[in-house]
């Protein structure tokens, strides 16, 4: 055990936090395929790209694979330079985060066509053996995440590194109780969405995590980068991955745990995979504001519990956070009821709320009511821009249900929806276009909707 990485002072130096401060150095820090690598490797990759980067004050990350992306993480944070990751990888994301923050540039691991505006490409090797103290500014804003676009414009949100070191504490708690000690991720979420980012990129630098390199997509892609891993295996993903992968039938190694976020996940698809794979479900609720602030058990608890010194405030328009990884109290749209025993329940969201005719309902349970049909694998429920003849903004729906028709989905929803709030439209469509991490962009949505919806996909 190198005492390289022992701070004499403990993990602070100054006003500069250790990189992996107490942290042996052949401790595994992340997995390529097979092979570990481990802290003094890591180090020593993190000072060699930290000592090539360009003077500037910003980077757009855009590392596909998840050692590199650590790599430069790290090497920016030591550098004093803010790792910008903007909601999506396309032209106009990479341009506006650029745009906001002059004189930055964008960094990566691949070759990309078209190549982005300054961009600085490295490759990784994992192979050193040096052990340079390396340090991050203890306050220092590290990271700038922006908010997906589901609900609006993304929005920019700055992470300093000793917050997110305490939010990462309660997020490594979490694990280490599902694994009974250190754990292996595995994850299906990009690490540059801020959900990707606490649970595979945070965790090993901050907690006792050790991350695969790859982001598998496919059902295979996945059982082999469980297989790669030694036990206690933890996998990170999202509703919708967790659906295709229980439609695979794929047989997959042993793990201990799966955490999903970034959409809701009902009871049954919680149950479902828990009977499947014989590990627990942790859902995790948290938001780019505020990262992670509360978890539950969904196959069997429809309560979260907040982690500890989070307290939430609620108020007209939403529900504020308080939380000490905040700088200040955030609002979040979403509106909660308070349980006696320190628990809350989600109530929708502000903005989803309805009310048409003098009645009542939110785009939150329309949606869950959609999803409750059997045959509907997928779903969405929303608000139209334009109005109808009485001024009243229309509902609409997207439906992903093979064998189905709009007119039978309709038939089953009439049960449990007034009438009033019945969506019209209701397009069936073979796919949602949902994000890397799960999230429907409204504006998606709204294209999707406009476009020719066929026939039979109207209520009569």
């Amino acid at each position: 055990m190198s005492s390289v990485f022992e701070s004499p002072r403990g993990e602070h130096d100054g006003l500069r936090r250790r990189l992996l401060a107490g942290v042996p150095a052949c401790r595994t820090i992340a997995w390529r395929g097979e092979r570990a690598v481990g802290a003094a490797a890591f180090l020593a990759d993190v000072a060699a790209l930290a000592a090539r980067l360009p003077a500037a004050a910003a980077a757009v990350n855009l590392c596909e694979d998840r050692y590199a992306f650590l790599v430069a993480f790290a090497a920016l944070a030591s550098r004093g330079q803010v790792n910008l990751l903007p909601p999506s990888r396309v032209p106009h994301a990479i341009d506006e985060a650029l745009g906001a923050h002059p004189g930055s540039y964008t960094i990566g691991d691949a070759p990309l066509d078209p190549q982005p505006p300054h961009y600085f490409r490295f490759e990784p090797e994992g192979l050193g053996q040096d052990t340079p103290m390396l340090s991050v500014p203890e306050s220092g804003e590290v990271a700038i995440g922006y908010t997906s676009g589901s609900t609006g414009v993304p929005r920019a949100n700055p992470k300093r590194w000793d917050k997110l070191a305490i939010s990462s504490g309660h997020n490594d708690a979490l694990l280490r109780t599902l694994a009974g000690g250190d754990y292996h991720v595995v994850a299906t979420v990009p690490p540059q969405h801020m959900y990707g980012l606490e649970f595979s990129v945070l965790l090993p630098l901050l907690g006792h995590a050790a991350v695969h390199a790859a982001r598998p997509f496919f059902a295979t892609d996945i059982a082999m980068a469980l297989g790669e891993l030694p036990e206690p295996r933890i996998l990170v993903t999202t509703p919708v991955h967790l659906r295709a992968l229980l439609d695979s039938q794929q047989m997959l190694p042993a793990f201990s745990g799966i955490v999903s976020a970034t959409a809701p996940l009902t009871r049954e698809l919680a149950r479902t995979a828990e009977a499947r794979f014989g590990a627990p479900v942790q859902e995790v609720f948290g938001s780019t504001e505020t990262c992670v602030i509360a978890h539950r058990r969904t196959a069997c608890a429809d309560a979260w519990t907040p982690y500890a010194g989070v307290t939430l405030h609620p108020q007209p328009d939403g529900t504020r956070i308080e939380a000490p990884q905040l700088v200040h109290p955030v609002v979040l749209a979403d509106l909660v009821e308070l349980l006696d025993d320190g628990r809350f329940r989600l109530r929708g969201r502000n903005t989803d709320l309805l009310e048409i005719a003098g009645k009542r309902a939110s785009l939150g349970d329309l949606t869950h009511k959609l999803l409750a049909v059997p045959g509907v694998r997928d779903g969405v429920v929303v608000q139209l821009e334009d109005t109808d003849a009485m001024g009243v903004r229309r509902i609409a729906a997207l439906a992903v249900a093979p064998g189905l028709t709009a007119a039978a989905i309709l038939a089953a929803l009439r049960g449990g929806i007034d009438p009033a709030f019945l969506p019209r439209p209701l397009k069936c469509v073979d796919a949602l276009p949902r994000s890397e991490t799960g999230k429907l962009p409204r504006a998606a949505l709204l294209e999707m909707l406009q476009r020719d919806p066929g026939p039979g996909t109207r209520d009569p």
